[in-house]
């Protein structure tokens, strides 16, 4: 009897999911190199009293990220950088090396070059990326080698995936993968430029009204099913009196 609520609960359980990954692609419609995620859901078959009581119920498997480049806005600093390609940058994070697109980046107190969080920018072997303060002007080639005015000052760590879909968000517009990706064969840099969200607001707005209405579809599914039980049970107490 209580199968119609079990199924209906796992679906509200797998929108709110979905909600919440909706809501924050549309918080990052503004953040460079930022890429859209979207759910993925599965059939979880419970089976608590033999096959022929299975139920099929709503569970969100995982996420995949929108491949789709975002637009490139030229900003003349010499910092900024966007990647044409599927390629990421390397950046040293407390939990190891991590990729990102957001080429907007920065120099710290020891002249590292740095994420807006904070993350050191690493060149090919891993290391901080350090621009000397005699470098002068610094340029950036599109294959990431970075010079001054005295010479070469590093490469920057752009690697490409076999598959992006296995990179696992982990905040601050980074991603995580268990894969190091090999070094960018199809991937070029430009500098002074930043590439932007790829987050198309429209449709995700069009989401967000999409999972409000299923959820409160659900939640009316659920209030009828609750009343016709009570309703049964109220009955079969009657009828034993």
């Amino acid at each position: 009897m209580e199968n119609p609520i079990f199924i209906g609960l796992s679906r509200q359980m797998a929108l709110r999911s979905n909600m919440d990954v909706v809501a924050n692609n549309i918080a990052n419609m503004n953040t460079p190199g930022f890429r859209a995620q979207n759910m993925v859901f599965t059939e979880y078959l419970s089976d608590p009293r033999g096959a022929d009581d299975a139920i099929s119920m709503v569970v969100d498997a995982g996420q995949f990220q929108v491949t789709k480049a975002g637009p490139v806005h030229v900003t003349g600093n010499p910092l900024d950088v966007a990647l044409a390609g599927p390629g990421y940058f390397g950046v040293q994070t407390p939990d190891g090396i991590q990729y990102t697109r957001a080429g907007n980046f920065e120099l710290n107190i020891n002249r590292e070059l740095v994420t807006p969080a904070g993350n050191p920018v690493v060149n090919e072997g891993g290391a901080p990326i350090v621009i000397p303060e005699d470098a002068g002007q610094v340029k950036i080639s599109e294959s990431g080698f970075l010079a001054g005015q005295n010479g070469e000052i590093g490469k920057l760590m752009i690697v490409e995936f076999e598959n992006v879909q296995m990179l696992e968000p982990r905040g601050n517009n980074l991603y995580w993968s268990p894969d190091p990706g090999q070094p960018a064969t199809q991937t070029r840099a430009q500098q002074g430029a930043i590439e932007g969200s790829n987050v198309n607001a429209i449709l995700e707005v069009s989401k967000m009204i999409e999972v409000s209405r299923d959820y409160q579809s659900i939640q009316r599914m659920l209030q009828n099913e609750h009343d016709r039980q009570r309703g049964a049970i109220q009955k079969l107490s009657g009828g034993n009196r």
